[in-house]
């Protein structure tokens, strides 16, 4: 099982949401169709997936969560600029 942590947004340079996940394309797929109404990512409308990086187990998933959650925003938007610096939704791709 892939486990995947992973960047929304609203739009370029706007608000940024990390989360992980087991299944990265149904959780988009939740995010977009704002299947949980009341959650942050709703309420700012982040629906598109901007980063994400797979992990071998989900302790490893969890730890990288929590390491980029405690990152300045600089670093993650330099993170995101480096490997896709289009602010592209790469959900079409998954």
């Amino acid at each position: 099982m892939k486990h995947n942590v992973y960047i929304i947004t609203n739009k370029r340079e706007g608000v940024l949401y990390i989360g992980k996940t087991g299944d990265l394309k149904k959780r988009m797929y939740q995010h977009k169709n704002k299947v949980h109404p009341t959650t942050f990512s709703a309420r700012y409308n982040l629906d598109k997936l901007v980063y994400f990086e797979e992990h071998k187990t989900e302790v490893e998933a969890k730890l990288r969560e929590k390491q980029m959650k405690k990152w300045k925003r600089s670093w993650k938007i330099d993170l995101i600029k480096k490997t896709n610096p289009d602010w592209k939704d790469l959900y079409k791709n998954l």
